[in-house]
């Protein structure tokens, strides 16, 4: 299991176990999503040196 899966996996189990009521679909998606970046960081297959912007390399 690669960092991208772990990430996904822990952040869905962590959004199920922190919601209740009407809006536990939205705050799992969301949870489910960043564990997706940042295991996708982790695992080098997401870069996000672009987003930093090019104001520090001049």
């Amino acid at each position: 299991m690669n960092f991208t899966q772990t990430g996904i996996v822990s952040g869905l189990v962590l959004g199920l176990a922190a919601t209740q009521g009407f809006t536990a679909f939205l705050v799992t998606l969301a949870v489910g999503a960043i564990g997706l970046v940042v295991g996708g960081i982790l695992d080098g297959r997401l870069d996000l040196s672009d987003l930093r912007g090019r104001g520090r390399g001049r």
